[in-house]
């Protein structure tokens, strides 16, 4: 029975590749929505929060979605001590195990759900499909603005971060949304356009510095602990050629002090 008005929140995480660090993360959401919550309206409760991961790398997703998995031996603590610790499970949705049959909803989120899903596990001509099955349903919505401005979002998000499409399969995208969807075919030419004077080949490296920055610190923080802030600005300081460098070095580092060292710090 409902006793009490409330609030729901679903607080919604993306992941491209196994982050273990994410049950921390999402805590930290979590925290900032509560003190908002009291700070406005001096409530003596806080709303319940359902924190859900939607994972779409290419690797799958072994991580256990317990918060107290990031505790060091939280299993093996008397009862009395893990009582005074917080954990909490979050909800996790692999998008790599889903069918074009299991993805549901209304055309944005399937399109915005088999997107994200195809993204990094389909090569360039694979991955054509999914573009013209996008263009197919947008081009049907009684909205036609919205469908075109949705796919001018989808486009922008495909052609900076998915597989890098030939001049031949490019021309077959617009050659194909020319006959099904000629508002679409437009908007990707003059997107394309404009990547290129916004210096597409730059935000590839820095979208990849970006991923390796990340990962280099998500390791360190597996193996050493949560890193300082001066470690994580001199990480993302680095260059592309060093940042691989590091990633691959992680393996040998034994103690923090060789992360130190590394970094010249």
């Amino acid at each position: 029975m409902l006793i009490n008005n409330g609030y729901l929140y679903f607080l919604f995480e993306h992941k491209s590749y196994p982050d273990r660090m994410v049950a921390l993360q999402l805590l930290t959401y979590m925290v900032r929505i509560w003190n908002r919550n009291v700070n406005k309206k001096l409530d003596t409760h806080i709303p319940m929060i359902i924190p859900m991961v939607l994972c779409h790398g290419e690797t799958k997703w072994k991580i256990n979605p317990m918060f107290s998995d990031l505790i060091l031996d939280f299993d093996i603590l008397p009862k009395e001590v893990k009582q005074m610790i917080p954990d909490y499970r979050y909800l996790l949705y692999d998008l790599s195990q889903f069918s074009d049959e299991d993805i549901k909803g209304n055309a944005e989120l399937m399109i915005a759900l088999s997107v994200a899903r195809d993204i990094f596990k389909k090569s360039g001509e694979e991955f054509l499909e999914t573009i013209f099955k996008a263009a197919e349903a947008l081009a049907e919505l009684d909205e036609k603005e919205t469908g075109l401005e949705y796919f001018e979002t989808c486009m922008r998000y495909i052609l900076t971060s998915g597989p890098k499409l030939t001049k031949e399969q490019f021309n077959t995208v617009i050659r194909e949304l020319v006959l099904t969807y000629k508002e679409g075919s437009e908007v990707t030419m003059t997107l394309a356009e404009v990547l290129r004077e916004e210096g597409f080949e730059e935000g590839i490296e820095k979208g990849k510095k970006d991923s390796l920055s990340d990962l280099a610190i998500n390791r360190l923080s597996k193996k050493f602990g949560i890193m300082p802030a001066e470690y994580q600005r001199k990480i993302a300081e680095l260059d592309l050629k060093m940042m691989e460098l590091l990633n691959y070095e992680i393996d040998n580092f034994s103690i923090i002090e060789d992360v130190k060292k590394f970094l010249a710090l």
